[in-house]
């Protein structure tokens, strides 16, 4: 995702690359970034493993890493009065509530799927959850690439939350099956199943790059905006 990032933020006027953070030890430490992604012209950036400076050098930090490192990076964010962007999965309760106490101080945009089609999919499941009512039995199934470390997905999670709340049930009440296989990028599926019928919203996603590009444009937003947490329906509604 952070090569992602960077291609997409390289090819667009109006982001720059201010620093490239990796952690101690990575193999790309000193490396000028732009070679690393195969880029013929130089970024004049070098890839580091000092978070302090890297998150000082820039307006604003994306982070897709993971929930320790985002904790960590979170809070010199705060002491930095750097906006932030998270995408980083597998967050806990309790990192969760740090990450509230940082959005006291800095905004912070957090979401589990930076894909603008994903993020209409929550909207039309709540919406599908609430008109179909109780008579209709809900399940999420999501695919994901065999690297991918979480089970079910930040996505599959926020949509079961959003289906459960139309609903007016606990989270858990919806089921979620998760499939980790070859290099799927991402596809989720909700089922709404009643009497005769049945209904199917699906989100598939063919390349990293529509991540990518979500997570500059909650980046874009960021920026300017007032202590507090967002999420990407923020960023839909603000960017239009």
């Amino acid at each position: 995702m952070g090569q992602a990032i960077a291609r997409c933020a390289l090819q667009d006027s109006v982001f720059a690359l201010g620093a490239v953070l990796e952690a101690e030890g990575h193999e790309a430490i000193g490396r000028e970034y732009a070679a690393i992604l195969g880029q013929p012209k130089p970024s004049g950036v070098k890839v580091t493993s000092d978070a302090k400076a890297a998150i000082g050098q820039g307006d604003v930090l994306i982070e897709f890493t993971s929930p320790e490192a985002t904790i960590a990076h979170a809070q010199l964010a705060q002491q930095l009065r750097k906006p932030m962007v998270i995408g980083t999965t597998g967050l806990s309760d309790a990192q969760l509530s740090t990450l509230r106490q940082v959005a006291e101080a800095v905004p912070l945009v957090i979401s589990p799927n930076m894909s603008v089609g994903v993020n209409v999919l929550f909207e039309l499941a709540r919406l599908a959850a609430e008109r179909l009512g109780l008579t209709y039995d809900v399940e999420v199934v999501e695919s994901h690439h065999r690297h991918k470390k979480d089970a079910p997905s930040g996505t599959a999670k926020r949509l079961a939350e959003a289906l459960a709340e139309a609903r007016q049930q606990p989270a858990n009440a919806i089921p979620v099956h998760a499939l980790r296989a070859g290099d799927i990028v991402g596809d989720h599926t909700v089922i709404l199943a009643g009497p005769s019928e049945r209904l199917e919203l699906t989100h598939r996603a063919h390349d990293r790059n529509v991540f990518a590009q979500g997570a500059l444009r909650a980046a874009q937003f960021a920026v300017g905006k007032a202590p507090g947490v967002y999420d990407m329906s923020h960023v839909l509604k603000g960017s239009r």
